[in-house]
């Protein structure tokens, strides 16, 4: 699979709750960051244990993945039934046919509101 279809084989797997199918497209000593709450998460294991264990009622829409030569982008919309719409911009890069690193940024949408001096010059969305 080229890199693309491997990272949107990630999401569609995390989607299916197909927890053995994950792992199969992840290096064993994968390292994945997520900067906006500063943790890593080092193994592949323990990346799919959190996912699996994160509070059901979500659902995952990709947006879009862009790729350069092993490095690939993704931007996805995760809805949750109770924590509200969630917005992750992630990095990925590919080698050999699996995820070897990634760094995520998880935001809510409208968590960083916008400041009123530039309400003259932004609309809000």
């Amino acid at each position: 699979m080229e890199p693309t279809e491997i990272v949107q084989q990630l999401w569609d797997r995390m989607q299916a709750r197909d927890w053995p199918g994950l792992t199969a497209l992840l290096a064993e000593d994968l390292v994945v960051e997520w900067p906006v709450s500063a943790e890593r998460i080092v193994g592949r294991d323990n990346y799919v244990r959190i996912n699996a264990e994160y509070p059901e009622g979500w659902a995952i829409k990709v947006l879009r993945i862009v790729a350069d030569g092993d490095a690939v982008v993704s931007e996805v919309e995760v809805p949750h039934d109770t924590m509200g719409v969630h917005r992750v911009a992630s990095f990925w890069t590919v080698r050999d046919g699996t995820i070897v690193t990634g760094r995520e940024y998880w935001t809510s949408l409208g968590a960083d509101p916008s400041p009123q001096w530039r309400a003259a010059y932004v609309q809000l969305i």
